[in-house]
């Protein structure tokens, strides 16, 4: 089977911090969130994407 060695660090790093913050899911965004705010780079916050009309059923047959 192939490994891929960049995959295999980021899964690394990804549950080495879910490990640091107990696997709390808000307790990580929360440092995400202070990470970000924290490194002074622009970022972009997007409005919610409104419903797709023309995905929802129409009722016809």
């Amino acid at each position: 089977m192939l490994t891929n060695e960049i995959l295999e660090e980021i899964y690394q790093i990804r549950e080495a911090h879910a490990k640091a913050f107990n696997y709390d899911v808000a307790a990580m965004f929360a440092d995400w969130r202070k990470r970000q705010t924290e490194s002074g780079k622009c970022s972009v916050t997007l409005p919610a994407k409104k419903s797709n009309k023309s995905l929802e059923p129409t009722g016809q047959k």
